[in-house]
């Protein structure tokens, strides 16, 4: 259940944001450009990026759950994917509360700030932008979550559920290829392609945890 409220959420925003904020098209703008537009959101669009920030949190009850539903099958490995999906959590929720917090600390104090201050504040900026955003939160933070699908895949495969696994095992894939979009262009399309595949398995994903939650399939602990 928490998968697909999860990808509910992450929808919901994602549009709101797209359609108010041009997100996500705006991470490639200037301090100049997007802190204004930012602070334009209001106290509606800075709840709605709060809201954003926190649904990472969703990922951890999520590992928790798919170690219950698949312990039996794969338990060493569902201990290290309860680990990737905290990882996963963390990171992301580091990354994308930078826009209700110190970002919107930076977009209040812009338009009033001298020449020589908006230097400073473009720098801070984009400073935070790269290490919070790219490295932290949208780097690690997908490659731990692509990590955790791909053990639960790997569990999924050993429980018999082989379209399950073979469809984890393609999106995980998928998703740690569209991780280096910000190291090279050569991986934007997959990238494009992740942001629709991304709610539509976490949805999958939740739906079929809950079935073998249910159905307990019993076979040897394999690691």
């Amino acid at each position: 259940w928490s998968l697909i409220a999860a990808a509910i959420g992450f929808m919901a925003v994602f549009s709101y944001l797209a359609a108010r904020f041009s997100y996500p098209d705006v991470l490639d703008g200037s301090a100049g450009d997007v802190l204004p537009r930012l602070i334009a959101l209001g106290s509606a669009g800075r709840a709605v990026w709060a809201i954003y920030a926190l649904l990472p949190l969703l990922l951890i009850p999520a590992g928790i759950g798919a170690y219950a539903a698949l312990r039996d099958v794969a338990p060493n490995a569902m201990r290290v994917a309860v680990v990737f999906s905290v990882v996963s959590a963390v990171s992301m929720i580091v990354g994308l509360a930078r826009w209700p917090s110190v970002h919107w600390e930076l977009a209040r104090a812009y338009p009033t700030a001298s020449p020589d201050a908006r230097v400073a504040l473009d720098a801070i900026f984009s400073g935070l932008n790269v290490y919070l955003g790219n490295y932290i939160g949208e780097f690690l933070g997908e490659l731990s979550l692509n990590a955790f699908f791909m053990l639960a895949a790997v569990a999924l495969l050993k429980a018999g559920q082989r379209l399950a696994g073979y469809a984890g095992l393609a999106v995980g894939l998928i998703g740690l290829v569209a991780a280096f979009r910000n190291a090279t262009p050569a991986v934007g399309p997959v990238a494009d392609v992740n942001n629709y595949v991304l709610p539509l398995w976490l949805i999958a994903f939740g739906v079929i945890l809950l079935r073998t939650q249910r159905t307990r399939v019993r076979a040897p602990a394999i690691a």
